[in-house]
């Protein structure tokens, strides 16, 4: 019976992270609270407490972060929210950073 002689060949080649972009919820004047609960729930699968703190906080902060995410991702949910906002009536915004 012969045997194989296997050498591990080194790979130097690393594996990158992809750069993550945090997702930015914008605060207005006509869009209701409820409404954004709802976006947190269900586009970013927040529990209803942690949406209530975070559409609290874009309320009086006037924006905040409401996730981290590949950018195909962040893209993803942000067109969903919008395009939900858009067939109620809202003119929501939300904006992507470099996290």
């Amino acid at each position: 019976m012969a045997t194989q002689n296997f050498s591990k060949e080194r790979s130097d080649t690393k594996i990158k992270e992809p750069k993550m972009y945090n997702v930015i919820m914008l605060n207005d004047d006509f869009t209701t609270m409820e409404f954004v609960v709802r976006i947190l729930v269900s586009i970013f699968h927040k529990d209803e407490i942690s949406a209530h703190a975070l559409m609290m906080t874009v309320h009086k902060n006037g924006k905040a972060v409401v996730g981290k995410y590949p950018y195909d991702v962040a893209g993803t949910k942000i067109k969903n929210a919008l395009e939900l906002a858009k067939q109620e009536g809202y003119p929501f915004r939300m904006k992507m950073e470099e996290a």
